[in-house]
């Protein structure tokens, strides 16, 4: 154990010292230093039930499961990997888990309507798309993520946002409200929204709390890019956001892991009651979790599915973007509108049209069928605007 604190610095020392439980999956290089619960050893799918069994409040155990990851597909792969192999019928569990900088979008959402792709890539800003729906969000190593488990019998999004607002009072005095959005608001603004996957047997409800994320970096990156873009694809609702290091100085990550997670398991298992220390030394405790291919057979194969062109920018549901330019002419030249509609984030009809005319001329161009990106549909703009109006009426049969 000794060696164990030695590695995992003050914050371990916090956990034992408060009456926690720290298992260790894995170290960091890979090697085992504990053996893993037997729902990770041996993973299952469990079978949905006809009738799900009742299972008291004192049979459920819970447990703190705290990636050691900061990658935002292999921690996706990991909370995805949970909600398909765990049995979660008399165990319950939080997943505690931070980011390098990304930006994460709900399933059915549009990421170039979502925020500024090309200058994601210029910042070496990630881009990743979740399994579950909701609106997109700035990830930082400054803002922690709180993913509950349970059977989908169990689901209680209100009872684990209660646990991170009475988190929040008990450490810092810091009162947080849930607002009708199920959004975490502090002096209204919001520091912490919410998304859910329900499926059968699990579910899982996650959330963020943003405790000292870059903000400058949190705008820009969901600033989105511009263009007039028609779509169907869920859209984030904007709200202004708070840092909790705004309102306690004293707010860092570590200490709000410890925090969320103690309150976690200190609490009854579908209740909102606290138990205090009795109740937390029943449960599994805290559990570093190393989410590599060695404990969660077939988690490699997922992280590759997440980080896939295919899921990030294919599974877009299908849009149009339009933008106006201007084409030269014999004396004041001429407006067009370009409009390119994309399906499974390829390009597949391009066309211009006058602001003033439903007639739409076909473009022809070897960009039709790739991704679309900024730097394609500059590509393309950028060759029309070598166009002379004189063709574009030739082509448009002297409707103008």
């Amino acid at each position: 154990m000794s060696v164990l604190l030695r590695r995992n610095s003050s914050q371990l020392r916090l956990m034992l010292s408060s009456g926690g439980q720290v298992t260790r999956l894995s170290s960091s290089d890979g090697a085992s230093t504990a053996e893993p619960p037997s729902a990770v050893k041996k993973p299952t799918q469990a079978k949905k039930p006809n009738t799900p069994p009742i299972v008291p409040d004192t049979d459920i155990k819970k447990s703190v499961f705290i990636s050691q990851s900061s990658d935002v597909f292999t921690n996706l792969a990991l909370e995805d990997w949970l909600y398909k192999n765990f049995d979660f019928s008399h165990h319950h569990v939080l997943l505690l888990w931070a980011n390098d900088p990304c930006v994460v979008i709900g399933r059915h959402q549009n990421p170039f309507t979502e925020a500024n792709v090309s200058r994601l890539v210029e910042r070496g800003i990630t881009l990743a798309r979740r399994n579950s729906g909701g609106g997109a969000v700035y990830h930082d190593l400054g803002n922690l993520n709180c993913t509950f488990f349970a059977p989908r019998e169990r689901y209680d999004r209100k009872y684990n946002l209660n646990i991170v607002t009475r988190a929040l009072f008990r450490e810092w005095a810091i009162n947080a409200e849930i607002n009708e959005r199920d959004d975490i608001v502090v002096r209204n603004k919001k520091i912490s929204g919410t998304a859910a996957k329900l499926g059968h047997p699990n579910c899982y409800h996650h959330c963020t709390i943003l405790a000292s994320a870059n903000k400058l970096h949190l705008g820009e990156s969901l600033a989105r890019e511009p263009a007039n873009y028609i779509s169907r694809a869920t859209a984030s609702v904007p709200s202004p956001i708070r840092n909790l290091v705004d309102v306690n100085k004293s707010v860092n990550v570590a200490q709000l892991r410890s925090a969320v997670g103690y309150e976690y398991l200190r609490t009854a298992a579908t209740a909102l009651e606290d138990g205090g220390r009795t109740q937390m030394m029943k449960q599994r405790g805290f559990q570093l979790i190393n989410p590599t291919e060695k404990w969660f057979p077939g988690i490699e194969e997922l992280r590759a599915n997440y980080s896939s062109w295919d899921w990030v920018i294919g599974k877009t549901p299908k849009f149009t973007v339009e933008k106006d330019l201007d084409v030269k002419g014999d004396d004041q030249g001429m407006k067009l509108k370009l409009s390119v509609e994309v399906e499974a984030g390829l390009m597949k009809e391009i066309g211009i049209q006058l602001p003033q005319s439903e007639q739409v001329v076909p473009v022809v161009t070897p960009l039709q069928g790739k991704p679309y990106n900024e730097e394609n549909l500059n590509g393309i703009i950028g060759a029309l605007k070598l166009v002379n109006a004189s063709n574009v009426k030739q082509a448009m049969n002297g409707s103008v």
